[in-house]
Parts: C-alpha cells; sequence; structure tokens
C-alpha cells in the first residue's frame, strides 16, 4: 500500500517552514528548474550524478520525482535568496527501503546546496539543522535517513556532525553509500 506524505511535506498551495532566516516551499517547476539545472552541473555536484545534463532531463526528472506520492523536493531560502535544494522522502516507500528494514516513522533526504557567493562560517550545518528540525516538526517522523555516495568525505563529516550515526555500505544501482540514522533524541542542535 503506498503512503502519502504527511501534509507539511505535500505541495498543496500554501506549504512552507520558516525558521529565523531560512524558508522552505515545494519546488515549483516552471520557476525553480533554471536554476536547479545549473547547481546540478556545477563540478562540485557530481555526487548527483547530473552534469552534462539538459534542462528538458532535470525538468522530467523532477516532474517524475514530484508525480511520487511519497518524495517532495523543496527549495531552501536563506535572507529570500535560494541556498539549497532538499529532496524529503517516506523510506518505507522509496526504493532505500528494500535496503534495510525500515519503519513506518523513517524519512529520508537529499541536500544540495546551491553554489557559494559569500562564505558564511557553518552555513551548511545550519541549513542542516533547520531541514532536521522541519522534519521531527511533525511526530510521526521518528527516524531520519541519509545514504550519501561513500566517496561524499565532505557529507560524512557533517552528517556525524548533525547526529547521524553510520550503520554500513549499501550497493545500489548507481552508487556505494553509506546508510546513516538519527533518531530525534540523537539530533545535534546548536
Amino acid at each position: 500500500m503506498t503512503q502519502q506524505l504527511p501534509a507539511f511535506l505535500s505541495a498543496d498551495a500554501g506549504t512552507s517552514f520558516s525558521s529565523g532566516e531560512f524558508f522552505l516551499r515545494p519546488l515549483v517547476l516552471d520557476t525553480d528548474i533554471p536554476l536547479i539545472h545549473d547547481w546540478v552541473n556545477r563540478e562540485y555536484a557530481v555526487y548527483w550524478q547530473l552534469q552534462h545534463s539538459t534542462i528538458e532531463t532535470v525538468r522530467k526528472m523532477y516532474a517524475d520525482l514530484i508525480a511520487l506520492p511519497h518524495v517532495q523536493p523543496f527549495l531552501g531560502f536563506y535572507n529570500d535568496k535560494p541556498a539549497f535544494l532538499v529532496e524529503f522522502y517516506k523510506a518505507q516507500e522509496d526504493r532505500i527501503g528494500e535496503y534495510y528494514d525500515a519503519l513506518p516513522g523513517d524519512y529520508g533526504f537529499h541536500i544540495l546546496m546551491a553554489p557559494v557567493e559569500k562564505r558564511i562560517p557553518d552555513f551548511t550545518f545550519q541549513v542542516f539543522q533547520v531541514i532536521m528540525a522541519f522534519l521531527f516538526s511533525d511526530a510521526r517522523v521518528e527516524r531520519l535517513i541519509v545514504e550519501p555516495d561513500a566517496r561524499n568525505e565532505k557529507i560524512h563529516v557533517l552528517n556525524k556532525r548533525a547526529g547521524f550515526e553510520y550503520q554500513g555500505l549499501v550497493e545500489l544501482p548507481e552508487k556505494t553509500a553509506h546508510l546513516a540514522f538519527c533518531k530525534r533524541k540523537e539530533q545535534v542542535v546548536s
């Protein structure tokens, strides 16, 4: 049985989340795809495996993603400027749920930061905290899951700092990934 995302993760009109200078809203294909296309084609976004993709490819990928009932991409803003992309998903309904014993309260996310215009110390960690606070704001979310590429050393440092505990490697079709979890009580808040 396919389960829908909780209402707080839906793309329904008015869905959003604010925390200080941060604001999240569902991805809007018509206006956001040119920006996302630029980001995924940057050298630092190699782990997204979309480098050299066309805008049509990126648009189709996100249209297909949005059509799934268990996934929703959001665009994150900092001081009213696009700062990151985050894809939320219900792990039991996602293919990652085939690689571990997924529980009903497991939700995952993928994050892509915007190109850096001006360095802000600990900015990506702040973004992580906003994302985790957003997810944990719903009582149904009991545990967060991430499955980063094993080669992505920067994200492993960030995940561990945020409270994720690494459980081992899984072989996904497109990558070898670390499987890591963070329960509500393990979340690191600064």
